[in-house]
């Protein structure tokens, strides 16, 4: 691809630094006709969707507010947080069996309220909303993609012919790399990385355990705050032992996909950076999993550059103030800057799909996720924006009229949120416990609904008893503060003869299973409709691309040489032009 020397001075570094690498430019537009001027197509298709995702997102948070709002206007009338606030009487079990007291249910005061801001009925309602917008967000950009590659006149554009031409034009006797496909290559890296994963997975199990058994320590410690706030120090070491392995996997995921990528040896460098790209998200998606406010507020933030770099510093052009010492040390200047290679915008693209993920899959649980990216993201623009403009070299400029395989990695991960979305409102959260203990066991349960709370009584049958006669033998409870105790409660639905599970805890079993499979089918229905319905190219584009084509075409055949005298004959076409453009022929062959 050719890309002329003589740009506009809005097309130039020092232009998109004054046009875009601002701050105070941070509401306005991109400059996407510049970037792509002095970038190439593929860093502008970046800079698109991330605009376009970040204007997307602005829906998702007004609603995700709406949800969050919701649960704090009732954060002091919710009848669950009333009773746990109340129950200073009601004793709970000791957290673990060694020197470890009774404590009471009303501890918990302010985690049931904070508890309710997220867990609340709008939650559902959300995550419904989330499933159906990942969708209509794909769609929609697919839709922005078209519009913008066609004025660039590159929507039928073919990565693959284009690498074909250049090795033909650097050596018009090159061997062509044939597709080829080895089961025992491609075993050999399914194997691998499969290997990886579970080691990834090893590895945050290894952190939970941590966690517990530090947390187990910390109470048994002679020091009275340790014991206190166990808990918050044992998830504080953790959260630290959980960014190092982050670090120290980000390098060792990148070293094991580059080598898996290399075994399955790609023909082209397409399908190198489409495998490379698919190894590596997986195996970062898997080590980052539990880390979202890490990936939306840390992840990317730290540059190895030093403060200096970021002074804006001008640099003129020879010629322009006839002096060739200060074209050379622009020149120095911008040699100095941080190295770019191939794989840079990947790095960037990493970063927003990762995120991206956690904005989707954990929705249900944090209704706020979208919020915070959204803010993330206003700044992440500039941020990358002044990083490339005044901190790296020039990415070498290459041709591109999509994303590449993100796309495909973007969809997957919508199919996963609808799936992890049903799994934390069935499994993890209280919703189906409430409906259960609201039409089933609750006091409205007959119909009576006036002057009571149908979620009455809701907490007690949500515990458990447990008679401190049946602790083992090796059991030591502290008796500090709680003596003559006969019993606890622990949060179950058991029976306190046999501690079997009671008939209401097979009744919440049934009925999360069928909320999961009636919620999944009903999401996953709804995005195949918004995809149906929301064309992923407009007809302007389309009908753009069909005269094209059409033009095209007709250039071709009016240079097709005229057929020989011979192949004339009476009521025969004149030439294999005619024959072609022949509205008779074509009549023809479609009645038949």
């Amino acid at each position: 691809m050719f890309f002329p020397s003589a740009q506009r001075k809005d097309q130039t570094r020092e232009g998109l630094k004054k046009k875009w690498a601002r701050w105070r430019d941070i509401i306005y537009v991109q400059p996407i006709e510049e970037i792509r001027a002095y970038y190439g197509e593929k860093v502008a298709l970046y800079f698109a969707w991330l605009g376009w995702y970040t204007i997307m997102l602005l829906y998702a948070a007004v609603v995700g507010l709406i949800v969050f709002f919701y649960g704090f206007v009732h954060f002091d009338n919710s009848q669950i947080s009333q009773e746990i606030c109340t129950a200073n009487n009601t004793l709970m079990c000791p957290l673990c069996d060694q020197n470890c007291p009774y404590w009471p249910l009303s501890d918990t005061c302010t985690y049931a309220k904070v508890t309710h801001l997220f867990d609340n009925e709008g939650t559902v309602f959300f995550a419904m909303f989330m499933a159906v917008w990942a969708t209509v967000f794909l769609e929609l950009w697919k839709r922005a993609r078209a519009n913008t590659v066609s004025g660039w006149n590159l929507y039928n554009w073919d990565e693959d012919e284009e690498e074909l031409a250049l090795e033909l034009i650097n050596d018009p006797e090159c061997t062509i790399k044939k597709h080829e496909h080895s089961y025992w290559r491609f075993m050999a890296v399914l194997l691998g990385a499969a290997v990886v994963i579970a080691v990834l997975i090893g590895i945050a199990q290894a952190l939970v355990i941590y966690r517990v058994v530090v947390t187990v320590s910390f109470m048994r410690s002679s020091w009275e705050f340790l014991r206190e706030h166990a808990n918050t120090a044992a998830v504080m070491s953790g959260a630290v032992l959980h960014y190092l392995t982050i670090v120290i996997m980000t390098k060792v995921n990148r070293v094991i996909a580059g080598y898996l990528c290399n075994l399955e040896k790609p023909r082209t460098f397409t399908e190198r950076e489409n495998s490379f790209t698919t190894k590596v998200f997986t195996f970062q998606f898997v080590t980052h999993f539990s880390s979202l406010f890490y990936v939306a507020f840390f992840l990317g933030r730290y540059f190895s550059y030093k403060w200096r770099l970021m002074k804006d510093r001008r640099c003129r052009v020879h010629g322009e103030d006839g002096s060739e010492d200060s074209a050379a040390e622009c020149w120095r200047t911008n040699y100095r800057l941080g190295a770019v290679h191939v794989f840079s915008l990947f790095d960037e693209f990493l970063e927003m799909v990762i995120q991206y993920s956690f904005t989707t899959i954990f929705v249900a649980a944090f209704p706020l996720a979208p919020v915070l990216a959204f803010l993330n993201n206003v700044l992440e623009i500039r941020l990358d924006a002044i990083k490339m403009t005044r901190l790296q070299r020039r990415f070498v400029p290459r041709k591109a009229n999509d994303i590449g395989i993100w796309l495909q990695v973007l969809e997957a991960v919508g199919v996963l949120a609808v799936i992890t979305n049903g799994l934390v409102i069935a499994v993890t959260s209280d919703f189906i416990p409430r409906l259960i203990y609201l039409y089933v066991y609750g006091p409205c349960a007959n119909g009576n609904t006036e002057g009571i709370n149908c979620l009455s009584g809701y907490v007690d049958s949500s515990l458990s008893v447990f008679y401190t006669k049946d602790f083992e033998d090796l059991t030591q409870v502290s008796r500090s503060l709680y003596t003559n105790v006969t019993e606890c409660r622990y949060r179950d639905y058991r029976s306190a003869a046999d501690y079997s599970f009671s008939t209401q805890f097979w009744h919440i079993f049934a009925a999360r299973l069928g909320f999961l499979i009636v919620f999944e089918h009903v999401a996953v229905c709804i995005k195949f409709v918004a995809a149906w319905f929301v064309p992923d190219i407009p007809q302007r584009v389309e009908n753009y691309n069909l005269d094209m084509k059409k033009q095209h075409l007709l250039e071709e055949l009016s240079m097709m040489p005229e057929e020989s005298d011979e192949y004339h004959k009476e009521g025969s076409p004149n030439s294999y032009r005619d024959f072609l453009m022949d509205d008779r022929m074509i009549e023809r062959s479609t009645e038949v």
